[in-house]
């Protein structure tokens, strides 16, 4: 029954979580990935719609979830990039709901059953720990990133230094280490 009313009114929740999930951008960026349809000029707004239908489709026909990831991903990493907080970053997927409720609430000639919308929902909240997983493993790739970016200045600078000034040899031990500033043991 809530299969049915979904399937029936998938354009409707389609666009609705979309439009909710372009809200979470600020107020000029939302009007933007709202009204500039092409993949070239706006690839934020086109990776939402695209990805959010592949979502929606899946869940509707019962797709298990983790075969979801790809399009979770492609949603989620964006919005890594931009610096949105884990809880804003995945809260699309619980937009979702937002909007199936609307739909349903609407609907006034079929009712589906508590244990049917329970049961959507607990799909759901699957996804949405899988939207964090994807976010997680984003957040760890652009800190490894930005390491080895530190690391190679780092070292460009050593290696500056060491072509100005030539090889400094051994640093003296610092007093506070054991054994600094004592005579080597004798033998």
């Amino acid at each position: 029954m809530l299969s049915d009313l979904l399937n029936k009114n998938k354009t409707a929740i389609l666009q609705r979580w979309v439009r909710l999930i372009v809200d979470t951008y600020p107020t000029d960026t939302a009007r933007f990935l709202q009204r500039e349809q092409d993949q070239f000029l706006n690839p934020v707004g086109y990776a939402i719609q695209q990805e959010s239908e592949t979502i929606l489709d899946g869940l509707l026909r019962g797709v298990p979830i983790e075969d979801l990831a790809p399009a979770v991903d492609d949603i989620v990493k964006v919005r890594v990039v931009q610096d949105f907080a884990p809880s804003q970053a995945v809260a699309f997927v619980f937009l979702l709901k937002t909007a199936v409720r609307e739909i349903v609430a609407a609907e006034k000639a079929v009712k589906p059953s508590q244990d049917e919308i329970l049961d959507f929902e607990s799909r759901l909240d699957g996804l949405a720990l899988l939207a964090f997983d994807v976010y997680m493993r984003r957040r760890e790739r652009i800190f490894e990133i930005r390491t080895k970016e530190i690391r190679g200045r780092a070292d460009r600078i050593l290696n500056r230094l060491g072509r100005i000034y030539g090889d400094v040899g051994e640093a003296e031990p610092d007093a506070d280490e054991p054994g600094a500033g004592s005579p080597p043991p004798a033998r």
